[in-house]
């Protein structure tokens, strides 16, 4: 593998898509809320479930995040009972995109009263899996891998990373928030104990392909690509990319634009 594993710059690539993946945020988040009244899938249901959330159009997952970002600051500010037209506000998305979105998923709200903010946060937290714990590895310890394992949000919102990986000697057997890091060629070995499906990668593009080669390989189904790279994986495999780089550029485009 190569030496440049550990990566210490920021940027990265989103193959010309957007991310999805939002900065990390400076304000405090509080952890999810999950209403009472919104009962756990029973096993039965799980498979026609996984069916019908396998429907849903991209563009519609895409917006799920904004519509509980949104319904988790109506909470915090206390307002029981939103209709459509707040959460079109607070979103910037169309009040009737916002309905059709939700229509994916079932009947949600009263006509003319709106929506529960407490039932529909735990509707939409259910909706994205994060009524469960989710367990992540991470790999490449560098600077930025040192960031996301300081950052507090991902606990919060049940991303829970377990256990960090690197090549430099000068990082092994180190804890970074509580968090070990071990060498790469330990990932399989841990992951068959660990069972972590959720993986980061915050490594030079050179090294990206081989590692998340060696994540998919270890088990994990989901990977968030901060490396400056386009990256192949079989189907059934989920990546996101976060480029940073890129968005800088964009916000270069737009201040040249005035």
């Amino acid at each position: 593998m190569p030496a440049a594993l550990s990566a210490s710059q920021t940027s990265s690539s989103s193959n010309g898509s957007s991310s999805g993946v939002h900065a990390l945020e400076s304000r405090p988040l509080e952890p999810t809320v999950l209403s009472p009244l919104v009962p756990p899938l029973v096993p039965e249901d799980v498979q026609d479930a996984r069916e019908s959330l396998q429907k849903v159009p991209q563009p519609t997952i895409e917006r799920l995040s904004a519509y509980l970002q949104c319904v988790r600051g109506l909470r915090l500010a206390e307002v029981e009972t939103a209709s459509s037209t707040q959460i079109s506000q607070g979103t910037g998305i169309n009040a009737a995109q916002f309905r059709k979105d939700l229509s994916y998923f079932g009947e949600f709200g009263t006509p003319g009263l709106g929506y529960d903010v407490v039932e529909l946060e735990a509707h939409l937290s259910r909706i994205m899996g994060l009524d469960q714990r989710h367990e992540v590895l991470l790999v490449g310890a560098g600077n930025l891998g040192s960031a996301l394992l300081h950052y507090t949000g991902f606990p919060l919102r049940g991303f829970h990373i377990v256990a960090a990986f690197d090549v430099a000697g000068s990082k092994i057997g180190e804890e970074i928030n509580g968090v070990p890091v071990h060498h790469i060629d330990e990932l399989a070995r841990m992951n068959a104990q660990l069972g972590a499906t959720v993986g980061v990668v915050a490594v030079t593009r050179e090294a990206a392909q081989e590692v998340v080669d060696k994540l998919v390989a270890a088990g994990v189904q989901a990977i968030l690509n901060f490396a400056p790279v386009s990256i192949l994986v079989r189907p059934g495999i989920v990546v996101r990319h976060v480029d940073l780089t890129s968005q800088m550029e964009v916000l270069s485009y737009y201040l040249r634009a005035r």
